[in-house]
């Protein structure tokens, strides 16, 4: 295996400190970042320069000049605490002629506005819930072919933000409420989904021109009750007790060998279509007719050792290590020029 000069890209904040010997690791907000660095480093004995960004892109030119790496390892997730400014670095890597991981500019913009990736993904007849966005500042207005109940969620916001048990409505009143908290509190637009009933189904891919899909994981909720809706809030996604009280967990999906197929095969015309490289996960409905809805596509998704993208690439027959070992390799041969 070649050895690489790596430049790993993270937030500021989020640099593990060098002595962790009080600290847990697993529990950490930099648990993914000291996963890929250590793992990188000390596993994969690449030749590592750690660079935490905050709102000034000096840093990353002075790197490159200095370390001249061979590849950047990017988990930046915004910049100027902008989600949708993430795009502008890796164009700016791009321009610098800086081979990087994860997804390309044009994929990150076409996947992270729902609305425009619903639009694509619908033209290309692959099946999406009907939608509508509210931008900022109007009323919602359901157009006719709409049914309730619906979900309302930012159109560019990812992680579940803005997303609880009260994003799933069944009335106008409570609509228009939903719609001004994500502009008041979100401060995006919002999208309105026809809320799909059915199970939450998590497809990790990767790879550039050539492709391989991991096994299907779902979201579980054992101890949810009843009238509440199974559907990845925030507090889903990120608190632990609450996980734990209703019983939360993912896993490999139990599917037909039919159903895993069609799942599969849609989820790389998806990354297709949207013309993504690196790795993402595919977020997808299946409901109890058997239909599948793609939900979302997102690039650069969790790539912590035991979240669901690893442990996926692991059923697969893919080890931690030779997951970074095959995202450096992937960045290292995508090629912008030949994007479109």
């Amino acid at each position: 295996m070649r050895k690489l000069r790596v430049l790993v890209l993270m937030h500021d904040y989020l640099v593990p400190p060098a002595d962790v010997s009080n600290q847990d690791p697993l529990t950490a907000p930099w648990r993914t970042e000291y996963d890929v660095l250590t793992t990188v480093r000390d596993q994969l004995e690449h030749d590592v320069h750690v660079l935490g960004v905050k709102d000034d892109l000096a840093g990353i030119r002075q790197a490159n000049e200095e370390f001249k790496p061979h590849i950047a390892f990017n988990l930046l997730e915004a910049f100027h605490e902008v989600g949708t400014f993430d795009q502008n670095v890796v164009a700016y890597l791009e321009l610098l002629r800086l081979a990087y991981t994860g997804c390309n500019p044009r994929g990150m913009l076409l996947a992270r506005d729902k609305a425009l990736s619903k639009k694509l993904l619908h033209y290309h007849r692959i099946p999406v819930p009907e939608f509508t966005v509210v931008r900022m500042g109007r009323k919602p207005r359901l157009p006719a072919r709409f049914k309730y109940p619906v979900i309302v969620k930012s159109l560019t916001q990812e992680a579940s933000i803005g997303i609880s048990q009260a994003s799933v409505l069944e009335d106008e009143g409570k609509l228009r409420e939903r719609v001004q908290f994500i502009h008041d509190s979100v401060k995006t637009d919002a999208i309105i989904e026809q809320y799909i009933e059915g199970r939450e189904l998590y497809v990790g891919v990767l790879g550039n021109q050539r492709l391989q899909v991991f096994p299907t994981w779902e979201m579980t909720f054992a101890n949810m009750p009843d009238d509440q809706h199974r559907i990845a809030t925030e507090r889903v996604k990120w608190n632990a007790k609450y996980q734990k009280r209703m019983g939360i967990a993912t896993g490999e999906a139990a599917l037909t060998p039919e159903v895993s197929d069609r799942v599969h095969h849609l989820c790389r015309r998806v990354y297709q279509t949207l013309e993504m490289s690196g790795y993402a996960r595919i977020d997808l409905r299946l409901d109890a007719e058997g239909r599948l809805y793609v939900l979302e596509a997102n690039p650069n998704p969790q790539i912590a050792r035991k979240e669901d993208f690893a442990d996926a690439a692991a059923r697969a027959g893919v080890d931690y290590p030779s997951l970074l070992q095959r995202i450096l390799s992937i960045g290292m041969r995508w090629e912008p020029e030949r994007l479109g």
